[in-house]
């Protein structure tokens, strides 16, 4: 006799009924009764779920492109030029977007 091989087996099975009624009988908020809530909410007050607003700035240095980097026209990376796989047109592909 042939064995089904798409057939749950049995231990998957009950494990599977178990967990859809543990999720059923449990009390989470249905998706209408959070939208509500959210909508209540009035964000502007300075009160963020799970944060705080800071009222800080980043400050980020940049480096200029040096003379034996290029950047990949694929995924737009800073590359060495050691790994120019491709000149087409004007633009430089990396080894890595070419494999």
């Amino acid at each position: 006799m042939g064995a089904d091989y798409d057939e749950l087996r049995p231990d998957v099975r009950e494990s599977q009924e178990d967990s859809l009624e543990a999720a059923r009988s449990a009390n989470a908020p249905d998706a209408r009764s959070v939208v509500r809530d959210l909508d209540g909410d009035d964000l502007d007050g300075g009160d963020v779920p799970g944060g705080e607003i800071l009222d800080a700035e980043l400050t980020v240095r940049l480096v200029p492109q040096g003379e034996d980097e290029f950047v990949c026209q694929s995924c737009y990376l800073v590359r060495h030029r050691s790994q120019i796989a491709r000149v087409h047109g004007g633009a430089e592909y990396c080894a890595d977007c070419e494999a």
